[in-house]
């Protein structure tokens, strides 16, 4: 996913505060952090589930500058085209496979994860997604009542078993989450 299309939920204590894209969360956390309020900040990647720092000092426009997409790593290979080379570790008749194949082991590598991201797309984005929305529960319900049961829930895909366990969650929390389960639900069907 492009950097550009990636939403954000900040939440200060329990309380949903913005939701969407880099350009429209910043301001809105930006302003809550620089009126002092003593209330934790947590800002989530909402794809990844992962929380997110935000250096906030100086005015909108620099903070976003300063977390502008970073052009991807050039290297050998084919940089114009977006290729990135990193490293991978294979068992050695992997490697005698990759070298037996026409066009060279990297070429061989970028078919097979063609056809494997072809198979269930709307599945496999499921599964982050489910992934992503326990990350944040973690983050935001780990203490809170019937959180392991409705961890289980989650990756049952038991949906309304899910919904009743978070039911006396706050309320912010508990939308948020139900939305997130929701979504997991539409991919599953693509």
């Amino acid at each position: 996913m492009d950097n550009d299309d990636r939403t954000y939920t900040a939440f200060v204590g329990t309380r949903l505060l913005v939701s969407g894209s880099l350009r429209s969360v910043v301001p809105r956390t930006k302003e809550h952090l620089d009126r002092g309020e003593a209330q934790p900040l947590l800002i989530f990647d909402d794809q990844t589930g992962q929380q997110v720092e935000l250096d906030l000092r100086g005015t909108v426009e620099e903070v976003l500058a300063r977390h502008a997409p970073t052009p991807p790593r050039t290297g050998p290979g084919r940089p114009k085209l977006g290729v990135v080379s990193r490293e991978v570790s294979l068992l050695p008749r992997h490697w005698e496979w990759l070298e037996q194949q026409p066009s060279g082991a990297s070429a061989a590598l970028r078919r097979l994860v063609e056809e494997a991201s072809k198979k269930s797309p709307g599945k496999e984005r499921a599964r982050l997604m489910r992934d992503a929305t326990y990350k944040i529960m973690s983050a935001m319900a780990g203490n809170l009542p019937g959180f392991e049961e409705a961890s289980r829930a989650l990756f049952a895909k038991d949906h309304p078993r899910f919904e009743a366990l978070i039911r006396d969650w706050p309320e912010d929390i508990r939308n948020h989450l139900a939305q997130k389960v929701e979504q997991c639900a539409r991919l599953e069907e693509e």
